[in-house]
């Protein structure tokens, strides 16, 4: 390989097709190959540069109304928690749900059941407590992940807003 095809000349920036994580470097070893099947690559790049689509940005301070709801009553442990959710992207089907999510302090019991998902604090404290387990503290700056099976107590300390990745 020359200097002019190699990877590094590639910025190191992640990219994201069809739900599969990729670098760069993947990209354009992508390219590489359909440059050397014979397809044009330019069709594979201006293909992928008018859909954006497929790059999603995450608004942390949404100027558009919430949804507001509070905790199922079974499920509620003490205080008065309301929720508010600014609901942002929905992808493969209905699987995949992506947004910004807010609580007031309380206490409720979180069951994750099949679901799988990212957070990532933007302001606020939280204490987790998985069932048989030990607290844990997540403030801003913070991300965890709760895997589907999570059985434990949310208890929200300080009013809380986070990035959410949910897959169903």
């Amino acid at each position: 390989m020359n200097s002019r095809t190699r990877a590094e000349h590639v910025p190191p920036a992640a990219v994201l097709e069809q739900g599969k994580p990729r670098c760069a470097h993947a990209d354009y070893r992508i390219r590489y190959r359909i440059r050397a099947s014979g397809v044009a690559a330019s069709n594979f790049s201006s293909s992928k540069r008018k859909d954006m689509s497929l790059l999603k940005a995450i608004d942390t301070n949404p100027s558009f109304a919430p949804r507001e709801s509070g905790p199922l009553p079974e499920r509620l442990i003490s205080g008065n928690p309301a929720f508010k959710t600014w609901a942002q992207d929905v992808a493969r089907g209905e699987s995949i749900h992506t947004g910004i999510w807010e609580a007031t302090p309380g206490e409720l019991r979180s069951i994750k059941g099949d679901t799988f998902e990212f957070c990532h604090i933007l302001s606020g404290v939280v204490e987790l407590t998985p069932e048989g387990g030990e607290p844990v503290i997540y403030k801003a700056g913070d991300s965890f992940v709760m895997k589907p099976g999570y059985v434990g107590v949310w208890k929200t300390i300080e009013t809380v807003r986070k990035i959410y990745v949910t897959v169903m």
